[in-house]
């Protein structure tokens, strides 16, 4: 039977393949602008070969002349083209290319014929090629990507191709591009309504008759509705088939049991199969109320939520999938159930992830509408900021762009919310209003109102606008918006345009608002890390959620240089837990934790929106030093020893702030903390005195290779015993022998200027992980890592 299964699956995929495959495989690039490069450049042009996703700007070099908010990388122009021969098996057929995303102002001709200009950097693509395609020989595609405004953005959005390119050949006939809308309705557990809506397209010269049959299976492969419905196609036209079927006891969608269904459809004509869809989907309600909050499957529910950016340090914003699915579930353990993604469309697996993992995505179209915020180049608040970015396409795109990712990403059972702007009301960035000379006005750019601002009611116009394209694609799902300045919005219609309102950074609101505006739905869509910003959730019914800044540390946003990233996540660019992880775990995690650091800091400071609690986890400092010793824990008592000596147990229930701590002189050794439930004990964490550096030691993540051909391996320098050494920073070299390729090494320093695209970099905190991409049917690759006084060592992939 497994046997069976796994050629169905074979069988399934390559058919699945003929109809859209991955294009990223030897594409040629060129940094700099070339005069009419559409047209076959001459062989003076120096081309490079590279795959695709690429991204040119994390290539460096990092440099004081860029900008800060886009961590001092370069932007600039790059061109790109792929040769390639069209088959015979694709005459008659209609031939498309998808972009799902180029960043940014990327122009694409095919044999030097203009297919189109995409200026949003963010937002999938397809342009079809059939019609200046060389059947019988060579065929040329161009792309221009021009990010020469290097500072358009406040964070790091990298250059280049840097999604998935796909090949999509289809016949005359076909399914529409994201042409399959799935939904349900009147779900409970013994049942529920679904309905398949398919766009078919004719690009024939004849009608059509075609049959549309739709099928969902459960995770064992079960057929559990099944249904087909005729269209009749006149020639050049299209038609929508509405399939409708009832589900006997669904498997509903959750974060705890993300169940999900195999959507397929059939297009079929004169009883031959002439196009097939396939996704994968998931059965779930959500409602969301003003007094009681957040509701998925009519369980309540607080939103334990993340904002995340695209990139990943070191691979910049081209990041294979492998990659997200390791920091994915690692917020996962901490406790996370939803992710915001900040502040544009993501790579399209990273909905497939969120589907699988069972994350609730708010998914976000922009951070500016139609004027420019400040970008900084000097550092964060400093100096003069630029002003270039999204706002110059606003007028022509906006609306199409929100329609193309609501349609791109519909069929998400992890999304559950559209936002249509993070931040757009920032006080005086660039709204203003007579209100902001009064009150609490946290957030503000400029002192009080400021004359030569535009109006603050502008933003009730555009989100009227916006708000309106979403419904018109979407009615089952909400929109929302990210607030900064919600005394100033609440001045305007914006807040009355969203079925969500999100407050960033304003729990002191919740209360007054919720009284105020007692239809308003309010939650906090941007918080930082102090544990009142929780507490003002977790206390309030009508409060459903909080979405830290941020998750993950990412590039850019940057302060004065040396700094060229943003230290504000939970986990560092590499993807390793910060102290603050392990807090935000005790308040998250319901499987028992615990853990203990160290620090010289007297009293915990929780008045910094951003703080980081501090609880290093090294047992190395000076004989006598005074010491206190931070734990963390959901346990409700902790007991801590040092060097086997007990200083006693101590109850959650007696520290407010939830650190139970311990002030200590320091002695070499190992300390120990234990967390007891019910007298019973639940968990232990410890710290021992490491030796000097000795050896290198490295581990590969588990599967990673075998299921993604991207290893990432995780180097640590170690003492004689084998335990990390917390404060090494010696440089370490990696080296391959075999058919893989370093895509890259990241350490999470914030200020290394280091060439990432080199084979070597210092440790940070005695770590590093290495990226390395193992090519398909690749033996015996080994890699090889030194560094120079410590014992080397070598891992087979």
């Amino acid at each position: 039977m497994k046997s069976l299964i796994v050629l169905a699956l074979l069988i399934f995929l390559q058919c699945t393949l003929q109809a859209q495959q991955l294009f990223n495989k030897n594409w040629q690039f060129h940094k700099g602008d070339i005069a009419n490069g559409e047209n076959n450049p001459s062989d003076t042009i120096t081309w490079r070969s590279v795959n695709l996703p690429h991204d040119w700007s994390i290539e460096g070099p990092f440099s004081e002349e860029w900008a800060s908010a886009t961590a001092y990388l370069p932007g600039g122009i790059g061109w790109y083209k792929k040769t390639f021969t069209a088959p015979k098996e694709w005459q008659s057929k209609n031939v498309f290319i998808y972009f799902d995303g180029v960043y940014k102002n990327s122009t694409v001709w095919l044999n030097g014929h203009y297919l189109g200009n995409r200026p949003n950097g963010f937002i999938p693509f397809e342009y079809e090629l059939t019609k200046y395609l060389n059947a019988n020989g060579k065929n040329v595609l161009t792309v221009k990507v021009d990010h020469s405004e290097f500072a358009d953005s406040r964070w790091y959005t990298g250059s280049g191709i840097y999604r998935n390119v796909y090949l999509i050949v289809k016949e005359p006939v076909h399914i529409a591009k994201w042409g399959v809308q799935f939904s349900t309705s009147n779900i409970s557990p013994t049942g529920a309504f679904a309905n398949t809506k398919v766009m078919v397209m004719n690009a024939g010269n004849k009608n059509a008759t075609v049959t549309v049959l739709c099928s969902l299976k459960d995770n064992h492969g079960n057929v559990v509705a099944k249904e087909s419905k005729q269209v009749n196609l006149n020639a050049a036209d299209s038609g929508v088939a509405n399939v409708s079927f009832y589900i006997n006891n669904p498997q509903l969608w959750s974060v705890d049991n993300p169940a999900l269904y195999q959507l397929s459809v059939s297009l079929l004509s004169n009883g031959k199969t002439v196009d097939t869809y396939a996704e994968q989907t998931g059965i779930r309600s959500i409602r969301i109320d003003a007094d009681s909050g957040f509701f998925l499957n009519n369980q309540n529910l607080k939103l334990k939520g993340v904002c995340i950016h695209d990139d990943a340090g070191a691979l910049g914003v081209a990041v294979p999938e492998a990659v997200w699915r390791r920091r994915l579930q690692t917020l996962k353990e901490v406790g996370c159930n939803s992710i915001r993604m900040s502040h544009n469309p993501h790579a399209d697996y990273m909905y497939k992830l969120c589907d699988e993992m069972g994350f609730l995505v708010l998914d976000e179209a922009f951070d500016e509408w139609e004027i420019g915020k400040n970008k900084w180049i000097k550092g964060w608040n400093v100096g003069t900021p630029g002003k270039d970015g999204y706002h110059e396409y606003f007028k022509e795109w906006a609306n199409i762009d929100v329609r193309d990712m609501i349609l791109r990403n519909y069929n998400h059972p992890s999304i559950i919310a559209w936002s249509i702007g993070n931040e757009i009301d920032y006080p005086n960035d660039p709204y203003t209003s007579e209100v902001l000379n009064t009150g609490n006005n946290p957030q503000i750019y400029g002192k009080g109102y400021l004359l030569d601002h535009p109006p603050a009611s502008r933003l009730g116009v555009l989100s009227k606008q916006l708000a309106d394209v979403v419904k018109m694609y979407d009615t089952t799902r909400p929109v929302t918006a990210a607030l900064a300045g919600v005394v100033m919005s609440n001045t305007t219609s914006y807040p009355d345009n969203l079925d969500w309102v999100g407050y960033n950074y304003q729990e002191y609101r919740y209360a007054e608002d919720h009284k105020l505006y007692p239809n308003r739905i309010i939650y906090g869509s941007e918080n930082g890390m102090q544990l009142k910003a929780w507490n003002a959730v977790d206390s309030n019914r009508f409060i459903s959620a909080q979405y830290l800044w941020t998750g993950i540390d990412y590039m850019g946003e940057a302060g004065r240089w040396p700094s060229r990233s943003n230290g504000a996540g939970l986990i560092d660019l590499g993807g390793f837990p910060k102290p603050e992880y392990y807090f935000r775990q005790s308040l998250w995690s319901n499987k028992p934790m615990i853990y203990i650091g160290t620090t010289h800091v007297q009293g915990n400071d929780d008045k910094s929106i951003w703080r980081h609690l501090k609880a290093e986890p090294t047992w190395n400092w000076n004989k006598g030093d005074k010491l206190r010793l931070n734990c963390f824990t959901n346990c409700t008592q902790a007991e801590l020893f040092v060097n086997g000596k007990s200083l006693g147990k101590k109850k959650m229930a007696d520290f407010p702030n939830r650190i139970i701590y311990w002030d200590v002189d320091y002695e070499p050794g190992e300390v120990k903390v234990i967390g007891y439930n019910n007298g019973a004990q639940a968990v232990t964490h410890s710290l021992q005195t490491t030796g000097t550096a000795y050896a290198i030691k490295a581990v590969a993540e588990k599967d990673s290779v075998g299921r993604t051909n991207l290893a990432q391996i995780i180097i640590s320098v170690t003492d004689k015993d084998g335990n990390t050494v917390y404060n090494a920073d010696d440089e370490i070299t990696v080296m391959l022998k075999g058919d893989a390729v370093l895509l890259g090494l990241e350490s999470g320093s914030h200020t290394s200027h280091e060439d990432y695209k080199a084979n070597k970099r210092k440790a940070l905190r005695g770590r590093l992980i290495a990226y390395i991409q193992v090519n398909n049917n690749a033996k015996n690759v080994e890699v090889v890592i030194i560094s120079p006084g410590l014992q080397p060592t070598t891992i087979r992939l």
